[in-house]
This record gives structure tokens, sequence and C-alpha cells, in this order.
């Protein structure tokens, strides 16, 4: 934990009473509806701006034609087989990203839905991969309040009316509706997964009324947690003199997001549920054949709430009651009538005609009394289909069925009757954060909410039953060509389509991921636990684990699946609050580094082809389209060259062993991680132990060239021969554990020979005009070996003086630390432009190097690194990336893509301050000293050192360092 006061924590920094009245906290502080003093707040009138996206250079763009005329045949090649290129910078979307973002709704893995700090329901994510921005402006809140005297009146949609096309004259639609709210004394409090709207007198000066907005995210439950739903709890306290009559009106569109309420054959229907649970189900048929999807909005009758709902209403007016007419009832009535129960399913909606449905609730409310009124959201897509045609349960069918109406009625019921027990939960979670007087309130709600990716992401949540792969490959024939399941999910190998070239004459054109493929050039192994056969958890429901299969997106923008070099920022999150998940990834990924696929890709960078997984080569991903069985959908290079996968691989495996003191785990995985271990032999190409880099981008860095040894990809590299070693040693794999320590002997000697100047590690060992660049996450090796409780990679000293001098370059000149870290910066000061990626800030890579800070006890430089993402991106005065904190920014807060995985590692702070005990207790014992070597294996390390290596004529004498080269 943190030790003592730190300097920058700011007491009070957000108080609550600056955005709400003491007296109404105090009033609505009962039941939850007052919020935590710890929360992101914004004012509901707050101007919302348009986000401005990042530009390459002229030189970058001369640098990037050739690749860019091939990316734009690829996107086209693609459009026309009727699927999205995992990456397309040449489409924009219908609606331009503002500063709007608030938290989403719903657990993990279900399609999700955002709700922006206005109120406006948007990002709507139901069908894996295609993101709907556009808010749908049918879906609202709205309130009614009529008085016991008869004079006073109210009628508004609880959200402001700052929307293009509002307050239309002789508008039968939603602009008839009232849309009085300013929002000057409205405010919205997040704190992830709960968010709170407080209406301070408005629109009844006499009403003070509070929103809250609840989720099923519970770290440690697996069911709950993976619930399509979300409830709106209202407390409502009456300061006036007269008894009020309060109606709270719910309405929704039979929509998806876009135009998908255009395509007809939507209907309605209401229902009346147990314990007073009563609503309307909303029935969807999607597009393209995907999955239908129902929702189910309602609201919870009591003693003192009776609930009604008008099933249908359109906008028009032509086929069904108009929203002008349904809000002419309400304002009239204040509830409607209860024969609409029994109206039964509506007629399908036609092409064009949009269908809503309403959900009312009313009560009185006494003098200076209170009353709470709850609503639930619920939306049921049991199957997820992807694009090239495998279809799978969510996970969240394992406890409500495959019945869309079913489960969407017993979801919100749920809902509705748990949303107690699940704030209990996550506030036994978070409280022990929020109330540690040792860390900056920014970083409080801030770790918290960055977690809105985990639902917003795209994240797919499956089951494990017969429709997925590792059923699939149960019932599959093995031998070293792999014979395609035929059955109504998975294409026979000769229909599937393949990337580009086509294989030579003879060879299989689809190879699937789980049938063993012999035959490689990799090098065989010797490891008494390494077994040619597939990972046992892969072949059975009865597997370690069986919390289903997920996937989560690199970003909106880049849609692939569990993209791995960047998971190992992100994967810091789902190991302390879902460790089982992080699990299940691992083993995805350990049984796909001992499988092949030869489809033929081509390689957009240099035109090249190859084959589309290698064995031995940890992929870049799960795949876009096809994911398990169509892998590595990024196609901008060939990532079976690329340098950094392999050790993240490993480094991620042993801390999550480590971690999680799994023995079954680490057995099952070890085959892999030797598979992964050797096939980097072949970019040690002068034998010294140490990998070299090709003069091209090969690692999470794709745009910023590496030669020779570099500090980023040789780090991970001799971090990861470590943490082979020492995993060999206690899965009682002797020869491994030897053969791994020689080699990281052998390479550290070589590694700081090469690289290190002094006062940090040179970008790399090349010659060109940036090989002295301080990269911002020249450490990531041993930021993992820390992490894992392994012994420091480098002296002490090194460490700390090179994190130091990454904060005094490059956190501390970039706007003076207010902006994060930036990936690149000369020697001299300057931001390093070679290419757009040292040039950019990178969130989660930011959040990386403070974790390594904290980890190394520099505390003040930590915290004061990750509060420039939180400067730039969370604050007020910041660019509005809340809620969809992109990939990165340039030094004038451009961004380059939104809702990003990478941030998540604000959660490797976490884990930096408060480590499990097995990996705060590891440093007490070195198994790296308990791995004995012969005598004469240490001598021809002493003499590999330095004299093998050439001098280095670029070392510039100083005075301030002597250069070890």
């Amino acid at each position: 934990m943190v030790s003592g006061h730190l300097f920058h924590c700011r007491k009070n920094s957000w108080p609550p009473e600056e955005y709400v009245g003491r007296t109404a906290l105090q009033l609505l502080d009962l039941d939850g509806g007052s919020p935590p003093e710890q929360a992101w707040r914004r004012r509901l009138n707050s101007h919302a701006n348009i986000l401005k996206e990042f530009s390459v250079t002229f030189m970058e763009a001369m640098k990037m034609m050739t690749l860019g005329v091939r990316l734009w045949s690829y996107v086209r090649e693609e459009a026309s087989h009727g699927r999205k290129a995992p990456i397309d910078p040449f489409t924009r979307e219908r609606c331009k990203p503002s500063a709007s973002q608030g938290v989403p709704l719903g657990g993990m893995g279900s399609g999700s839905i955002s709700r922006g700090f206005r109120g406006e329901f948007k990002n709507w994510h139901i069908i894996p991969g295609l993101c709907e921005n556009s808010p749908v402006m049918e879906n609202q809140f709205s309130i009614f309040v009529s008085r016991d005297s008869g004079n006073k009146k109210y009628s508004s949609v609880l959200a402001p009316g700052h929307h293009e096309g509002l307050k239309k004259c002789n508008d039968s639609g939603i602009s008839s509706w009232d849309w009085n709210l300013s929002g000057q004394h409205s405010t919205y409090h997040a704190l992830f997964p709960r968010a709170w709207t407080i209406y301070d007198g408005e629109p009844d000066p006499d009403l003070k009324i509070s929103c809250r907005q609840i989720s099923p995210f519970i770290p440690h439950d697996y069911k709950d947690s993976s619930l399509p739903a979300s409830v709106f709890v209202y407390t409502l306290v009456n300061t006036g003199r007269d008894r009020a009559k309060v109606s709270l009106l719910m309405t929704w569109a039979n929509s998806i997001g876009g135009f998908s309420h255009h395509s007809g054959g939507h209907f309605n229907e209401p229902f009346i549920g147990d314990d007073g649970v009563s609503g309307v189900l909303l029935h969807h048929k999607t597009a393209k054949d995907n999955p239908p999807v129902t929702f189910s909005i309602a609201a919870c009758e009591t003693q003192n709430v009776s609930v009604t709902v008008l099933p249908v209403f359109g906008l028009s007016g032509e086929n069904h009651v108009s929203a002008k007419e349904m809000w002419d009832t309400m304002s009239k009535d204040g509830h409607f009538s209860r024969e609409n129960f029994n109206a039964g399913c509506s007629m399908p909606s036609s092409s064009g005609e949009t269908l809503c449905a309403a959900v009312s609730a009313s009560t009185w409310v006494e003098p200076h009394g209170r009353c709470t009124v709850a609503f639930a959201l619920a939306w049921s897509s049991p199957k997820v289909k992807f694009q090239k045609g495998c279809t799978y349960n969510r996970r969240y069918t394992e406890f409500y069925g495959t019945s869309e109406r079913s489960s969407s009625i017993n979801l919100v019921h749920d809902a509705l009757t748990k949303y107690r027990l699940w704030e209990e939960e996550i506030e036994k979670w978070q409280d022990p954060i929020l109330k540690d007087e040792k860390l900056p309130e920014w970083y409080k709600f801030t770790l918290f909410n960055e977690l809105y990716f985990l639902v917003a992401g795209g994240t797919v949540w499956t089951a494990f039953g017969e429709t997925s792969p590792a059923y699939q490959h149960k019932h599959s024939k093995k031998g070293t060509k792999s014979e395609s399941v035929k059955d109504n999910h998975v294409k026979p190998a000769a229909e599937q389509v393949s990337d580009g070239d086509d294989p030579p004459n003879g060879e299989e054109r689809s190879v699937s991921m789980y049938a063993a493929v012999h035959g490689s050039q990799m090098p065989e192994q010797t490891s008494g636990l390494r077994s040619q056969e597939p990972i046992p958890y892969l072949l059975s429901k009865d597997g370690p684990e069986n919390v289903g299969k997920f996937l989560y997106l690199e970003g909106v923008e880049y849609i692939m699946w569990n993209t791995y070099d960047v998971h190992f920022y992100a994967s810091f999150a789902l190991l302390d609050l879902f460790p089982k998940i992080e699990l299940s990834i691992q083993r995805d990924f350990a049984d796909a580094v001992l499988y092949e696929d030869r489809r033929r890709v081509k390689f957009l960078a240099d035109g090249t082809s190859g084959i589309r997984k290698v064995k031995g080569a940890v992929p870049h991903d799960l795949g876009t389209h096809d994911p398990w069985h169509e892998m590595n959908a990024y196609n901008i290079h060939d990532t079976s060259k690329w340098k950094d996968l392999n050790p993240k691989f490993v480094l991620q495996v042993y801390r999550d062993f480590a971690a999680t003191g799994d023995m079954t785990f680490g057995r099952d995985v070890w085959a892999a991680v030797c598979a992964a271990m050797d096939y980097m032999d072949q970019f040690d190409r002068d034998c010294d132990g140490l990998i070299e880099n090709d003069g091209f981008p090969d690692q999470t860095y794709d745009a910023w060239t590496v030669h020779g040894i570099s500090a980023y990809c040789g780090g991970l590299w001799l971090a990861a021969l470590q943490a082979a070693a020492t995993m060999a040693h206690r899965l009682g794999d002797r020869p491994y554990a030897e053969k791994y320590k020689l080699k990281f002997m052998k390479a550290k000697a070589v590694y700081e020979a090469k690289l290190w100047n002094g006062s940090y590690f040179n970008y790399d060992s090349g010659t060109s005009s940036n090989s002295r660049s301080i990269q911002a996450d020249q450490l990531a090796g041993q930021w993992y070996a820390a992490s894992s409780g392994l012994p420091p990679i480098f002296d002490e000293h090194k460490i700390r003086s090179a994190l130091q001098k990454i904060f005094e370059f490059n956190v501390m000149k970039v706007k003076g630390g207010r902006m994060g870290a930036v990936n690149g910066m000369t020697p001299k000061g300057k931001v390093d432009e070679t290419c757009m990626q040292s040039r950019e800030i990178w969130t989660g890579v930011t959040y990386g190097v403070a974790a390594n800070m904290l980890l190394h006890g520099m505390e003040h430089q930590g915290f004061i690194t990750a509060e420039g993402i939180f400067l730039a991106g969370w604050s007020e005065d910041g660019y509005g990336y809340w809620f969809q904190t992109p990939e990165g920014w340039t030094t004038d807060g451009h961004y380059r893509s939104l809702v990003y995985m990478r941030p998540l590692a604000i959660w490797a702070m976490q884990w930096a301050l408060s480590p499990p005990k097995a990996i705060l207790e590891a440093p007490k014992v070195n198994l790296m000293d308990r791995i004995h070597i012969s005598p004469q294996a240490v001598r021809a390390v002493g003499e590999i050192g330095v004299r093998k290596i050439a001098p280095d004529n670029r070392c510039i004498p100083s005075s301030t360092f002597q250069c070890e080269c």
C-alpha cells in the first residue's frame, strides 16, 4: 500500500456540495439515493464538445502511402463480402464523437448499451463488432407532477433537450414532448458500475429527485456479472407543503441503434410478472440473419406504487397512438389504462415504421415525505453469431435458458428483486479503496470508471456448450491435417473463405486451430511435460474453470478479439476481479500456440504473403469474424515475426500462475510456454541468448521501427527467461529451469552492455537517429517481473534511474506533466517525431509506467504520471475522453482510437499497491537462486561477457556517467 500521505493528494478536490446542495444530499441520503463523495461529476448543462481526431503529417502520409492503398483495397474486398474489416480508417461514423459519455448498462459479454451523462442511450453494441453511436432519443425517462392544491403541475423529459430536430412545429413525435429541463440544477455522478443523476428542484422546485443506475458488475460473481440488465431507482423527496402525485415514465423504442427500427417485422407485447414486476416486451427482428433481440422494460408495483403500460405508440400516429397523444394522456391522467395489459402482441411493424412502448409508475409523496420507484431494463439475445457462421450461446443462458421471451421477463424480475444485494456486494468491493485516505481522489473514481470497457468495449461471454469450439473439436477427427466440423455452424473446408493468396497446389485451404499439426520446422522440445495432444481443458465441459469463453475487442475501431499485445496491459483488471476469466483466456492462447493454420494471408505493410498462424508463435488476436477458428485478423505485418508476443505470453502465464497458485493451470499450459520460448531461438542469431529485432515495427508499436536489440522487446525477453526458469523450477522441470537461467545470465550481460548509457536504456542498438531516444515503455519487462514477485532484472539503481529519466523527460517536459508519458523523447528533451506512435501519449502505457514507479518506491512520480491521463482525459478542463478513453492522444490532445482496451492498465497500479499475498511474499524466496547450473556453464557465461560485444563508437563521453559499452 501507499506509505504516508502523497504530495499531490488534494483533499476535497471534487466536493459534491459544489454540484449539489448539501441539504439535497442529506434529504436523498436514504437507500443509496445520495451519490458517494468519491465520484466523477458533471452538470447536465455541461457542453459536450466534438472530439478532435489525430492526423498524420505529410511525411508520415508519404511513408504509409503504399500501405494505405493496400488497406483501402482490403477494406473494399471485405465490404464486398458483407463484412467490416478489422481496421478501417476510411469509414467515418454518422454521429461524430463528443464528450458526452457516461456509465454503460448491464454486465459483461451480453451486448451493451451506454448512457451519456445527460441521459441519452447510445453506443449500441448488441451485435458483436458492430457499434451504433447515435442516441435513440425516444428512449427517455420523464416526470409528471401535480399538487393537491391543483394550481401546480410540472412535466418534463428528465434530460436536456440538446438534440438536433427537437421542438419542430406541428410534430406528433417526440418533439411534442416537454423538454423543459435546463440541467442547470441537475448533476451526474459516476462510479462504475453505478451512476446517480440528481435533480435538485428540476422541474418541480419542491421536489428533490435521485435516479440511481445500477448494473450487475460484481467481481468474482460469474453469474450475475454476465446479465444484460440494469435498474434505475428513483428516490423522491417532497419538500413542499402539498401532497404531490408523481408519475415517472420510461419510454423505449424497438431498436438496437442506427436505423434498425426501420427494417420492419418488430412487435411489442405487455406482460404481468411475479412480485409486482410488470412491463412491455419489445421483440426485435435483426437484419442479415443476426439473432433476434427482446427488450424488456418494467417497473415494480408496490403498496405505494401503481404500474401501467402503453404497449405500442408510434411517431407518426398513422397506425398507432402517436407520441404526442401518449404524452398528452400522461400529462392529463398520470397513468395509462389497466386494460392495456390484456392487449396481447401487436401487429409486426412495417418497413420504415418505429414502434415504441411506455411504462408508467405513479405514487403519492406526502409533504416532507419520500418514496422509491424502481424501473428495470433487460435485453435478451441468447445466441451470438459471428459473420463467418459460428453461433454460440451467451453465458447467461446457463442460468436463464435460450428463449428470448422468458429470459427477458426473468432478467427484469431478478434485477428488480436483487439490485439491493448487487449494491451491497459492489460497496464491499469498492469501500476499502474509496476510504483509503492515502490515495488521491482522482485515482479512486478513475480506477473504477476505467472498467467501463469490460462492458462497453464489445465483450462477448459465451457458455461452454454444444456450440463452443471445444465441443466442435471434441467431435471432429484428429490428425496432421484438419477435418472441418460439418454442422450448422461451421462450413466444410472447401466452402471456407481464404483471405489473401491461395496456397500452393495440393495444400489444404483450411486448418482448424483445434487439430494438432505436426511437421513444423519449430525445434522439438525435450521437456518431460511436453505434449503433442490438445490441452484437455478445451476438450471437455468439465474443465478446471468452467466459466465459459470470454472475448473483448482491442477497441471499437480496431475490431479484433483479445488482442494479446494489448491484453498484456489490460489483463491486470481481469486477473484482479475475474481471475477465472483471465485463466480461461490464457488457456485459449496456450492451446493456440501449439497449432497452426496454413491458410494464406497477404500482409499489407510489404505486400508479401504467409500462413495465417505459425506453430509456436503466439497469435496477435483470436480473430474477428470467426474467433477461435480463424485467428490473426490483424494483417498489417506478419505477427509470427513479432518479438513481443511470445515473451508477453510467458510473462502473463507466470504472473497468473504465481498470483493464483493454480498448479493445474501451470501444468496445463507448460507445454505452450516451452513452445513459445523455443520459437524465439530463431531470433537470437548470434547465440548470445538475446533476441534481435529485424528493422521493421515488429512489436506492439507497429509503426515504430526497431533495429537490433531493443530496450522494449529485449527487456521483455529477459523477464520471460526469468519467468520461464522460475516456472520450470516450480513445476519440477529441472532441465528447462537450468536452460532458461543460463540464457538469462548470458542475455542480461549483452543487453546491459549494448543499451545502458549510464542513466537509461537506449531505444535500440541500431544507428538510426532515434536509437538513443528515451522510450517510456523501456522497462516493461521489469514491470512484469516486479508485478509477478520475481527478482529485479537489473540493479535497483538502474531501474530507478531509468524511471526517473522517463518522469523528467517523457512526462514533465510535456505540458508540465498534465498529459501523461509521451512514448518517445530525445535526449535533448524534444518529442521524438520519428513516427506517429513515437510522438503519441498512450494512455495504457502511461498507467503501466506509473505502476512500475509504484513498484519501485517512486510513489510521487507514479501518481503524477498517471494523473496526466486523468487531467487530459477525465477532468472538466480536459479533452472529454471520459468513458471512451482512447489508445492515445497527441501533445495537443487529438485522439486516436476511442474506447480502447489498454487503459484498463490502471488496474496494474492497484495491483502494485495491493498485490495478492502470494506475490507479496514471493521476494522472500528467490527461486532463481535455487536453480543450480554447472560451474562450466557459469564460466561460459563469464567468457561471453562484454568481450564478445564489439565496442559502440557512437558512445559520447560524459562527465555525468560512465558508458559501459
